[in-house]
């Protein structure tokens, strides 16, 4: 089994920054891409941004230039520093990640709790 771990939501004012983190752990034989998703209130959920293992990255075309995705290879770890904050960007964060689990050699994603970001003054 595989567990993920989110943090660093929150209410900030509009203009201003979170970092958000998840933390995968369990029978982890490798991490491949790893991702943040968001889904606001009545709209579907939204790839927000993706990490593969070689650290390429690719942003949806709202948060670019505003939001930056980096991973951890060694903690199996991914953060989603967010700046320049609209309120438009608010939502429910999901970490999802694709993992190979070392215990049945199966490949399969994973979804965070997710975690509630608010952007309002």
């Amino acid at each position: 089994q595989v567990q993920l771990v989110e943090s660093g939501g929150g209410l900030v004012q509009p203009g201003g920054s979170l970092r958000l983190s998840c933390a995968a752990s369990g029978s982890i034989f490798r991490v491949s891409a790893m991702d943040w998703y968001r889904q606001a209130p009545g709209n579907q959920r939204e790839l927000v941004a993706s990490i593969t293992d070689g650290v390429t990255a690719n942003y949806a075309d709202s948060v670019k230039g505003r939001f930056t995705i980096s991973r951890d290879n060694a903690k199996n770890t991914v953060n989603l520093q967010m700046n320049s904050l609209k309120p438009e960007d608010t939502a429910v964060y999901y970490c999802s990640v694709v993992v190979t689990d070392s215990t049945n050699w199966v490949t399969r994603r994973y979804w965070g709790q997710g975690t509630q970001v608010i952007i309002s003054s």
